[in-house]
């Protein structure tokens, strides 16, 4: 199937490794321009490599997305290299995991800021990109977890955040022929999870719970969001899209 990304230029946010990583190759893969972006520049540029050595069109560009004056140079370095922006996947984020009463206020921040405040930040400096082409495609990666997690309070909000700032700019800028929907994945089987503590113990709890039966990986998320990144989803704006494995609230 052509998914009419060839020569679209697409940003993915933390897309040094997991799932932005594979999303950056998914739309590489499609004849998408990628801007590989992570805060860690080493990481992003490894990628980029990659990337390049495969015959992908990529470059890499290290930016904090909470810091606005580095999300303009992001968008700019994209222009400059590409000449416009047509894709933004906002994956960039993480979880700090604590019981409420010992949240504190810093991992409260960190999580918020780079989750929501980073997709506000790089949409914001986009969305003028897209608008003048009247052509644009917003995907969100948001995360079962916006149902709500014990000891996520930071990362469920953040996530939970993301499907009401999606709804909102569906409505403000479809006139400008932009779409802006969400994918919200399961547990996915990336490098950082086979690194948590009690892996084994998380995983056996999550197939348990998982109808399909395994663990998701990244090229699940990864091609969801071609999809959505598409002119075949043209007419899908304001939507989440769950890459659970059909496991949601439990």
């Amino acid at each position: 199937m052509q998914l009419g990304l060839k020569d679209k230029v697409a940003i993915v946010t933390g897309s040094g490794r997991g799932i932005g990583a594979e999303t950056a190759r998914a739309l590489a893969e499609e004849g998408a321009r990628i801007v590989v972006t992570d805060i860690d520049a080493k990481v992003a540029a490894d990628h980029c490599a990659a990337l390049q050595r495969d015959g992908f069109e990529a470059i890499a560009v290290a930016a904090d997305v909470t810091k606005a004056a580095e999300v303009e140079r992001l968008v700019q370095s994209a222009r400059d290299a590409f000449g416009s922006v047509h894709v933004l996947v906002n994956n960039a984020g993480f979880a700090r995991d604590a019981r409420i009463t010992k949240l504190s206020e810093a991992d409260w921040d960190a999580v918020v800021d780079t989750v929501l405040k980073g997709a506000f930040l790089c949409t914001k400096a986009v969305a003028p990109v897209m608008a003048a082409q009247h052509w644009g495609r917003v995907v969100n990666i948001s995360s079962r977890a916006h149902l709500g997690n014990p000891g996520q309070a930071n990362y469920s909000a953040a996530k939970a955040g993301l499907l009401g700032f999606s709804a909102a700019l569906a409505l403000e800028l479809g006139r400008d022929g932009i779409t802006v929907n969400t994918i919200a994945p399961g547990f996915i089987e990336t490098d950082g999870v086979r690194n948590l503590p009690h892996y084994q113990k998380i995983k056996d709890n999550a197939i348990a719970r998982t109808p399909i039966g395994r663990l998701g990986v990244p090229r699940d998320i990864a091609g969801a969001v071609a999809f959505l990144a598409s002119e075949a989803a043209g007419y899908i704006t304001g939507a989440t899209l769950h890459v659970t494995g059909g496991r949601f609230a439990t």
